[in-house]
């Protein structure tokens, strides 16, 4: 779980009204997943169907649903914090509505981006499954982080404040390596999509933060 040492100032409820939405329906619909089988299975991610069946809204339904409670938290307790801090940063560059539409740009499409990784790796697999806002949630990670690569993150089991221009690369670097070791049940090929997504889009609407973050590195 993702701990930000940067405190942003707050904006009135309208600005933040998109985020809580997000995390308030996600939530609820991952605990009615808890106790019915049947819609979390129509729910999933499932490239197989997805390609054969022409299932295209598990490519959206699957980031409203989690395996368990720990998988929920960590995924809403990061987007609640680094959403946060996007949120402000669009605002002050963009307005009230501009900065809400963009958000939901990268958050929503951000997930559907991700989803083309595992896809295009199992469409043709009928025993591949996958669930969770995972995706979606590295897309609004990464974009806080290009936008705001000085501030300071962590994680929990780390207890050791790392600038974000030093921690993005790091986590994609060890999202990658686990991606190629295959082992364990966590999409790490969805997280770098998400990932991608985010700081593609930020590069789009403002260049200048890829020269910015570059030099943060070299310097």
């Amino acid at each position: 779980m993702l701990k930000i040492s940067l405190i942003s100032r707050k904006l009135n409820f309208p600005e933040f009204m998109l985020l809580y939405l997000i995390i308030g329906i996600t939530v609820l619909i991952s605990v009615y997943a808890f106790q019915n089988q049947e819609f979390l299975a129509k729910s999933l991610f499932y490239p197989y169907r997805v390609k054969h069946n022409n299932e295209y809204f598990r490519l959206v339904s699957h980031m409203f649903i989690h395996a368990d409670w720990t998988h929920l938290i960590f995924n809403m307790f990061s987007l609640f914090f680094l959403g946060q801090i996007l949120l402000v940063s669009f605002y002050y560059n963009f307005g009230e509505i501009s900065s809400m539409i963009h958000f939901a740009i990268v958050y929503f499409f951000g997930g559907i981006f991700a989803s083309l990784f595992p896809y295009a790796r199992n469409h043709e697999n009928p025993n591949y499954t996958s669930l969770g806002a995972s995706g979606a949630v590295s897309s609004i990670v990464f974009a806080a982080i290009l936008w705001n690569p000085t501030m300071k993150l962590m994680m929990l089991f780390l207890p050791i404040q790392i600038p974000a221009y030093i921690f993005g690369p790091l986590y994609l670097a060890f999202e990658y390596f686990a991606l190629r070791r295959g082992k364990g049940n966590i999409a790490h090929d969805a997280h770098i999509g998400g990932a991608l997504f985010g700081i593609l889009y930020v590069l789009l609407i403002e260049p200048s933060k890829g020269s910015d973050f570059v030099q943060l590195i070299f310097n």
